[in-house]
């Protein structure tokens, strides 16, 4: 029995037989009365992690590693055997060129047994965490993705990642009652609210600066605008399907929402000559549950 989990920092590299460098923790389990009396036996664990590309960053309990690969192994400085540790293992790496995410497992061990952690999957208790980098919409897209979700005066538009607030302005510009924009970028947000307060639209629209995927309320929002990747729309679409009404609109430029298939996909060519695909999902009842 324990009434404490230790967590122990500080391990080998078992590929390079060298001290990773962490630095250890004065937090040690209690073991109960039978076992105070007993020699504490010194056993290592064998830590293999499986991560979900050859160049992400692993860090062990917040410190860097060094090692690549998509599967990487360690060993821990010397544990007391049966005793209880946890280890938590952060993962960053970039799918594509504007995307970075980072996932994050907990595991608690037995000083002596091994640990394999497989941070391929995404752990439902600990949702992954997504950045986008902002790369704007053209202005004529757009207009026609509003065209596309029918946005109109009784209509709430929500927009994540708004960047420099312009699908925003349009939305409200089009007659939409109300805006409001999530921005994880303090200089994007700034940026958002000076294009706002410029077009003189800061009584419809708000900007907030924090996580778009974290503890949000959509469920105002009749229309949802989106340029943000597909790993960032699989990570949403949950909150929207539970949160938003019978109805409700969600508007992406080029990405989609998983195997939800769009109500409508149209290409249409830019101003600037090339094409744009746009796609538009309408909720329902059974998108709800």
């Amino acid at each position: 029995m324990f009434t404490r989990t230790a967590r122990m920092f500080g391990f080998t590299l078992a590929l390079f037989t060298v001290t990773a460098g962490l630095t250890a923790l004065s937090v040690s389990a209690q073991p109960d009365k039978k076992e105070e009396k007993k020699d504490s036996k010194k056993v290592k664990s064998k830590i293999k992690i499986t991560v979900p590309q050859d160049d992400a960053k692993l860090k062990i309990e917040d410190k860097d590693t060094k090692p690549t690969g998509v599967t990487r192994e360690f060993e821990t400085p010397d544990l007391e055997a049966g005793k209880l540790y946890e280890y938590t293992f952060s993962v960053t790496w970039q799918p594509n060129n504007y995307t970075t995410l980072t996932r994050t497992k907990s595991i608690e061990f037995k000083g002596g047994d091994d640990i394999v952690a497989d941070l391929t999957k995404v752990d439902p208790k600990a949702p992954d965490k997504a950045v986008i980098r902002w790369v704007p919409t053209p202005d004529d897209i757009v207009e026609e993705m509003l065209k596309l979700g029918k946005v109109g005066k009784d209509d709430v538009v929500y927009e994540p990642g708004p960047g420099d607030g312009r699908m925003l302005i349009a939305a409200v510009k089009k007659g939409a009652k109300k805006g409001v924009g999530i921005e994880l970028d303090p200089k994007k947000a700034e940026e958002a609210k000076d294009a706002v307060k410029k077009a003189k639209l800061d009584k419809e629209i708000t900007i907030i600066e924090g996580d778009a995927l974290k503890d949000r309320d959509y469920s105002e929002a009749t229309v949802v605008l989106l340029y943000m990747g597909n790993e960032f729309n699989n990570l949403l679409r949950p909150v929207l399907e539970k949160q938003l009404k019978p109805g409700s609109r969600i508007i992406s430029h080029r990405f989609v929402l998983g195997d939800w298939a769009p109500d409508k996909t149209i290409k249409v060519t830019g101003a600037d000559g090339e094409e744009y695909v746009l796609h538009v999902w309408t909720v329902k009842e059974k998108s709800k549950k």
